[in-house]
């Protein structure tokens, strides 16, 4: 199918950097035009972003990423979140009066920032370059300013007041507001950050000055974290799981995160011939949304850390449990309440992608959480805390139950595919319970309608709003209001957005081809960024 996209995909040979912002994006760039590899220009864009977008993403934040190697064709794995205080527990939450859910931007959601770790990290089991390197274009951009780019000029303008939550908030401000589109900002704070990690590596976040101020705004609120808990932190290398998808390898990060989802509907959708459908049918909608529904009813419950709790993922992506779960689908009508299947034996964000000119490719994911995450600014430091601990649950029988030093269920996931063992693309959607939506259909634009990356990610999308089974579906701009009445009749509640309206997610591709080698990258409309080629 040919869809009329907004802009052309980018074609290269030497390297394809894809990101929402256009100065990220070419800080990737300069560290591939430098000689790094897809990690390091990865990395590079990470902390240029932690600049550029910092209502969405940063070192305050956490992070994962897969990373192909071309000489060796394996897929690697990396998870870069943290974990709970030691001394929160669902009983000292409940002696506070927290007793049904988390609250969303509570201090107590303040989980250990696992991003700073995931980038030195990432470089040192993947890269071939230093973090006092990678780290040059973002700490010139927070140091001599950057005019700041029309989404995140509104976005940073939304979060203002949750900035000014906490004491710090004029690190990040300009004369007690938001910086307007096109006006330069700088963030001198977060420039002497990365400046300090750039000479001390990890211990120059986790111990010190900048981890002592952490604590110290966080135990100022009220909050239970310590210094051992920054100096306890590590991220894991971890073994990624797959699916295969019509002769495509799809490849997610495990749980904690929820790319075991879209691997989930994938498998549903599979036994669709969804190809033979109009890309604009009701029956090809109907068909994705209900897959997703199953995935949610099941991924919603079984997601949580698999160092504290069994996640039975072999089980979850058979393809026998999901000719069962198929049958459950009413081809003529909506189910609301779908049921988690019984195992054998459970939106703010910044991706990015990265294909150097040796055909390695890095999918990488960063983020706060919610905006700004919970706004709170370490003194001297220029960054938010994230406040990813608001996934967890207080139901002490839930598997993703807080729990000391537990990761949380995490939205944030990156994805990779390959064909006939040879890189196909990395490829991500960003945006909270958005994004196993967003992989499943990019994917199946991709590979069922044989879209480029750009018309992939342009194609209008649905969203389940909450990611549970039962969910409100938006519908965005593009699909016609024919076909959006036909799903309410159907049982699905609609909820038509005009446009590029929010919750859709931001996403990014590149493609490579497997024989020439030629690079083939897209870039979301629904940001600011865009893909360069080299």
């Amino acid at each position: 199918m040919q869809f009329n996209s907004q802009r052309s995909p980018v074609y290269g040979s030497r390297g394809v950097v894809a990101s929402s912002q256009p100065l990220a994006s070419e800080a990737g760039m300069r560290i591939l035009q430098r000689g790094g590899n897809a990690a390091d220009a990865a990395v590079a864009a990470a902390a240029a972003l932690n600049v550029t977008e910092p209502c969405s993403t940063g070192i305050g934040g956490d992070c994962f990423c897969l990373f192909f190697n071309n000489h060796t064709k394996k897929v690697h794995g990396l998870n870069g979140s943290g974990r709970a205080p030691a001394e929160l527990t669902i009983g000292k939450l409940n002696e506070l009066g927290i007793k049904d859910k988390m609250p969303t931007l509570s201090v107590h959601t303040i989980t250990v920032p696992g991003a700073c770790a995931g980038w030195i990290d990432t470089l040192e089991n993947f890269g071939t370059m230093s973090i006092k390197e990678v780290l040059i274009p973002a700490i010139e951009l927070a140091e001599n300013g950057f005019p700041v780019a029309p989404m995140t000029a509104r976005a940073w303008a939304a979060g203002v007041s949750r900035l000014k939550s906490g004491p710090n908030a004029k690190e990040m401000l300009i004369d007690d507001r938001a910086p307007l589109e096109g006006e330069l900002m700088k963030n001198l704070t977060l420039g002497e950050t990365l400046r300090q990690v750039a000479l001390y590596g990890k211990a120059g976040y986790y111990k010190g000055r900048i981890a002592e101020e952490i604590v110290k705004i966080i135990q100022t609120k009220g909050g239970f974290m310590t210094l051992d808990d920054l100096k306890q932190h590590s991220s894991s290398i971890v073994e990624p799981i797959s699916t295969n998808y019509r002769g495509y390898e799809i490849f997610e990060t495990p749980p904690n995160g929820q790319g075991i989802t879209a691997l989930i509907a994938l498998n549903i959708v599979e036994e669709y011939n969804i190809s033979e459908l109009s890309f604009d049918s009701v029956e090809r909608l109907h068909i994705l949304i209900e897959a997703m529904r199953l995935a949610f009813a099941d991924s919603r419950w079984y997601v949580a850390d698999p160092e504290k709790v069994k996640v039975p993922v072999k089980e979850l992506l058979s393809k026998n449990y999901s000719s069962a779960r198929r049958k459950l689908i009413n081809l003529q009508r909506a189910n609301l309440d779908f049921k988690k299947g019984a195992s054998i034996t459970s939106s703010d964000t910044v991706y990015f992608c990265v294909v150097d000119g040796d055909g390695n490719a890095c999918s990488f994911i960063n983020s706060n959480y919610n905006g700004f995450g919970t706004g709170l600014i370490p003194k001297g430091c220029g960054f938010t805390l994230q406040n990813r601990g608001a996934n967890f649950s207080l139901d002490p029988d839930h598997p993703n139950a807080l729990a000391p030093r537990k990761r949380p269920y995490h939205t944030i996931i990156p994805g990779l595919a390959m064909k006939d063992g040879e890189l196909f693309a990395p490829f991500g959607v960003m945006g909270g319970f958005m994004q196993p939506q967003g992989h499943l259909q990019v994917i199946s634009n991709l590979i069922d309608y044989k879209m480029n990356p750009q018309q992939a990610l342009d194609a209008p999308r649905f969203c389940i709003g909450d990611g549970t089974a039962g969910g409100k579906v938006s519908i965005e701009g593009g699909y016609k209001i024919e076909t959006m009445a036909l799903l309410a009749r159907m049982g699905h509640e609609i909820i038509p957005v005009a446009g590029f309206g929010g919750g859709f997610g931001r996403g990014q591709i590149i493609t490579r081809h497997p024989k020439t080698g030629i690079l083939c990258g897209g870039s979301d409309p629904r940001a600011d960024g865009l893909a360069i080629a080299w």
